[in-house]
Protein backbone atom coordinates (compact mmCIF):
# COMPACT_ATOMS: atom_id res chain seq x y z
CA UNK A 1 0.00 0.00 0.00
CA UNK A 2 1.40 3.41 -0.95
CA UNK A 3 1.88 6.18 1.61
CA UNK A 4 -1.03 8.09 0.08
CA UNK A 5 -3.30 5.05 0.25
CA UNK A 6 -2.20 4.36 3.81
CA UNK A 7 -3.13 7.90 4.80
CA UNK A 8 -6.49 7.50 3.06
CA UNK A 9 -7.39 4.16 4.67
CA UNK A 10 -5.30 4.31 7.82
CA UNK A 11 -8.29 5.01 10.07
CA UNK A 12 -10.11 1.93 8.75
CA UNK A 13 -7.02 -0.21 9.33
CA UNK A 14 -6.66 1.06 12.89
CA UNK A 15 -10.30 0.22 13.59
CA UNK A 16 -9.91 -3.28 12.19
CA UNK A 17 -6.68 -3.93 14.10
CA UNK A 18 -8.42 -2.85 17.31
CA UNK A 19 -10.84 -5.76 16.85
CA UNK A 20 -13.74 -3.68 15.59
CA UNK A 21 -16.62 -5.14 13.59
CA UNK A 22 -17.42 -2.65 10.84
CA UNK A 23 -20.97 -2.52 9.50
CA UNK A 24 -23.43 0.17 8.36
CA UNK A 25 -24.48 0.68 11.99
CA UNK A 26 -21.06 0.98 13.66
CA UNK A 27 -19.42 3.09 10.93
CA UNK A 28 -21.25 3.60 7.65
CA UNK A 29 -18.39 5.53 6.02
CA UNK A 30 -15.80 2.83 6.75
CA UNK A 31 -18.25 0.13 5.66
CA UNK A 32 -18.76 1.89 2.31
CA UNK A 33 -15.00 2.04 1.81
CA UNK A 34 -14.76 -1.69 2.35
CA UNK A 35 -17.34 -2.34 -0.39
CA UNK A 36 -14.62 -1.40 -2.89
CA UNK A 37 -12.65 -4.53 -3.80
CA UNK A 38 -9.60 -2.43 -4.67
CA UNK A 39 -9.61 -0.89 -1.20
CA UNK A 40 -9.89 -4.29 0.49
CA UNK A 41 -7.08 -5.64 -1.69
CA UNK A 42 -4.86 -2.68 -0.78
CA UNK A 43 -5.62 -3.08 2.93
CA UNK A 44 -4.91 -6.81 2.74
CA UNK A 45 -1.57 -6.11 1.05
CA UNK A 46 -0.67 -3.86 3.96
CA UNK A 47 -1.85 -6.38 6.57
CA UNK A 48 -0.27 -9.47 4.98
CA UNK A 49 3.05 -9.14 6.87
CA UNK A 50 0.95 -9.13 10.07
CA UNK A 51 -0.73 -12.38 8.95
CA UNK A 52 -4.11 -10.64 8.91
CA UNK A 53 -6.77 -10.05 6.27
CA UNK A 54 -10.22 -8.53 5.95
CA UNK A 55 -13.13 -10.97 5.87
CA UNK A 56 -16.90 -10.49 5.64
CA UNK A 57 -19.82 -12.36 7.12
CA UNK A 58 -21.75 -14.64 4.75
CA UNK A 59 -24.29 -11.88 4.08
CA UNK A 60 -21.45 -9.33 3.65
CA UNK A 61 -23.11 -7.25 6.35
CA UNK A 62 -20.07 -6.92 8.61
CA UNK A 63 -16.31 -6.81 8.08
CA UNK A 64 -13.58 -7.79 10.55
CA UNK A 65 -10.06 -9.20 10.60
CA UNK A 66 -9.11 -12.83 10.41
CA UNK A 67 -5.77 -14.66 10.13
CA UNK A 68 -4.16 -15.55 6.81
CA UNK A 69 -2.48 -18.71 8.11
CA UNK A 70 -3.12 -20.65 11.31
CA UNK A 71 0.18 -21.67 12.91
CA UNK A 72 0.37 -24.23 15.77
CA UNK A 73 1.04 -21.40 18.22
CA UNK A 74 -1.87 -19.38 16.85
CA UNK A 75 -4.14 -22.42 17.00
CA UNK A 76 -3.55 -22.64 20.76
CA UNK A 77 -4.31 -18.94 21.14
CA UNK A 78 -7.47 -19.26 19.05
CA UNK A 79 -8.53 -22.23 21.13
CA UNK A 80 -8.40 -20.09 24.26
CA UNK A 81 -10.28 -17.29 22.50
CA UNK A 82 -12.99 -19.66 21.29
CA UNK A 83 -13.29 -21.01 24.83
CA UNK A 84 -13.96 -17.50 26.13
CA UNK A 85 -16.44 -16.73 23.37
CA UNK A 86 -18.11 -20.11 23.84
CA UNK A 87 -18.95 -19.28 27.46
CA UNK A 88 -20.85 -16.20 26.30
CA UNK A 89 -22.77 -17.94 23.52
CA UNK A 90 -25.58 -19.39 25.61
CA UNK A 91 -26.62 -16.13 27.33
CA UNK A 92 -26.39 -14.23 24.04
CA UNK A 93 -28.47 -16.82 22.21
CA UNK A 94 -31.00 -16.80 25.06
CA UNK A 95 -31.14 -13.01 24.73
CA UNK A 96 -31.75 -13.27 20.98
CA UNK A 97 -34.62 -15.69 21.56
CA UNK A 98 -36.03 -13.41 24.26
CA UNK A 99 -36.00 -10.52 21.76
CA UNK A 100 -38.03 -12.66 19.36
CA UNK A 101 -40.66 -13.27 22.01
CA UNK A 102 -40.78 -9.70 23.28
CA UNK A 103 -41.17 -8.27 19.78
CA UNK A 104 -43.42 -11.10 18.56
CA UNK A 105 -41.21 -11.78 15.55
CA UNK A 106 -40.56 -14.94 13.56
CA UNK A 107 -36.97 -14.08 12.64
CA UNK A 108 -34.05 -13.44 14.94
CA UNK A 109 -32.64 -10.00 15.67
CA UNK A 110 -30.31 -8.73 12.95
CA UNK A 111 -28.16 -5.77 11.91
CA UNK A 112 -29.96 -2.44 12.02
CA UNK A 113 -32.88 -3.55 14.19
CA UNK A 114 -34.02 -0.87 16.64
CA UNK A 115 -34.59 -2.02 20.23
CA UNK A 116 -36.36 0.19 22.78
CA UNK A 117 -35.45 -0.47 26.39
CA UNK A 118 -38.84 0.75 27.66
CA UNK A 119 -40.65 -1.71 25.40
CA UNK A 120 -38.72 -4.62 26.92
CA UNK A 121 -39.51 -3.43 30.44
CA UNK A 122 -43.22 -2.98 29.72
CA UNK A 123 -43.75 -6.35 28.01
CA UNK A 124 -41.69 -8.34 30.53
CA UNK A 125 -43.50 -6.75 33.48
CA UNK A 126 -46.87 -7.66 31.99
CA UNK A 127 -45.94 -11.26 31.13
CA UNK A 128 -44.85 -13.68 33.90
CA UNK A 129 -43.27 -16.06 31.37
CA UNK A 130 -41.17 -13.30 29.79
CA UNK A 131 -40.29 -11.96 33.23
CA UNK A 132 -38.94 -15.37 34.24
CA UNK A 133 -36.91 -15.71 31.04
CA UNK A 134 -35.55 -12.19 31.47
CA UNK A 135 -34.41 -13.01 35.00
CA UNK A 136 -32.62 -16.13 33.74
CA UNK A 137 -30.80 -14.19 31.02
CA UNK A 138 -29.92 -11.21 33.21
CA UNK A 139 -28.55 -13.33 36.06
CA UNK A 140 -26.10 -15.21 33.83
CA UNK A 141 -22.45 -14.37 34.53
CA UNK A 142 -22.13 -12.68 31.14
CA UNK A 143 -24.81 -10.09 31.90
CA UNK A 144 -24.09 -10.24 35.63
CA UNK A 145 -27.25 -8.70 37.06
CA UNK A 146 -28.13 -9.35 40.71
CA UNK A 147 -31.26 -7.20 40.57
CA UNK A 148 -34.80 -8.52 40.96
CA UNK A 149 -36.34 -5.43 39.39
CA UNK A 150 -37.23 -5.82 35.70
CA UNK A 151 -36.08 -2.31 34.78
CA UNK A 152 -32.66 -2.84 36.36
CA UNK A 153 -32.29 -6.22 34.68
CA UNK A 154 -33.08 -4.79 31.24
CA UNK A 155 -30.71 -1.86 31.79
CA UNK A 156 -27.87 -4.20 32.74
CA UNK A 157 -28.44 -6.41 29.70
CA UNK A 158 -28.29 -3.45 27.31
CA UNK A 159 -25.28 -2.04 29.16
CA UNK A 160 -23.38 -5.27 28.58
CA UNK A 161 -24.51 -5.54 24.95
CA UNK A 162 -23.26 -1.99 24.42
CA UNK A 163 -19.91 -2.76 26.09
CA UNK A 164 -19.36 -5.78 23.84
CA UNK A 165 -20.38 -4.07 20.61
CA UNK A 166 -23.59 -5.97 19.87
CA UNK A 167 -25.59 -2.73 19.93
CA UNK A 168 -24.91 0.99 19.66
CA UNK A 169 -26.79 3.83 21.33
CA UNK A 170 -27.31 6.60 18.73
CA UNK A 171 -28.28 9.15 21.41
CA UNK A 172 -27.16 9.08 25.03
CA UNK A 173 -30.37 10.89 25.93
CA UNK A 174 -32.60 8.06 24.66
CA UNK A 175 -32.62 4.43 25.77
CA UNK A 176 -32.94 3.20 22.21
CA UNK A 177 -30.35 0.85 20.72
CA UNK A 178 -29.50 -0.31 17.21
CA UNK A 179 -28.20 -3.84 16.60
CA UNK A 180 -24.77 -4.10 14.95
CA UNK A 181 -23.33 -6.61 12.50
CA UNK A 182 -21.54 -8.36 15.35
CA UNK A 183 -24.82 -10.19 16.01
CA UNK A 184 -24.65 -11.66 12.49
CA UNK A 185 -21.07 -12.72 13.21
CA UNK A 186 -22.28 -14.42 16.38
CA UNK A 187 -24.88 -16.45 14.45
CA UNK A 188 -22.22 -17.59 11.97
CA UNK A 189 -19.89 -18.48 14.82
CA UNK A 190 -22.55 -20.69 16.41
CA UNK A 191 -22.97 -22.58 13.17
CA UNK A 192 -19.21 -22.92 12.75
CA UNK A 193 -18.80 -24.31 16.26
CA UNK A 194 -21.60 -26.79 15.71
CA UNK A 195 -20.18 -27.98 12.38
CA UNK A 196 -16.66 -28.48 13.72
CA UNK A 197 -16.58 -32.03 15.06
CA UNK A 198 -13.51 -31.40 17.22
CA UNK A 199 -15.03 -28.48 19.10
CA UNK A 200 -17.06 -29.04 22.29
CA UNK A 201 -20.48 -27.64 21.43
CA UNK A 202 -22.96 -29.00 23.96
CA UNK A 203 -26.56 -29.97 23.36
CA UNK A 204 -27.90 -26.64 24.66
CA UNK A 205 -26.03 -24.64 22.02
CA UNK A 206 -27.02 -27.15 19.34
CA UNK A 207 -30.67 -26.81 20.34
CA UNK A 208 -30.50 -23.01 20.20
CA UNK A 209 -28.76 -23.15 16.82
CA UNK A 210 -31.62 -25.17 15.36
CA UNK A 211 -33.91 -22.20 16.05
CA UNK A 212 -31.79 -19.92 13.88
CA UNK A 213 -32.84 -19.39 10.23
Amino acid sequence: MSSAAMMEHGAVIEQLLSGAFICPVTNEAFYRQLQDEAVVEAINDYLRPLNRRVVFSADAGVAYLSWCHITPELRDELGRHIGEVYRSLMPLLEWMLLVQEVLGRDGIVTTGDLLKQAEFVLRCEDNPGLRERLHKVASDRFFNSSADDVTQQVRQIFRRLLEHGYVVQPSSERQVFRVTGKVNYLVELVRFLKDEDNLPVDDNVATQEELLP
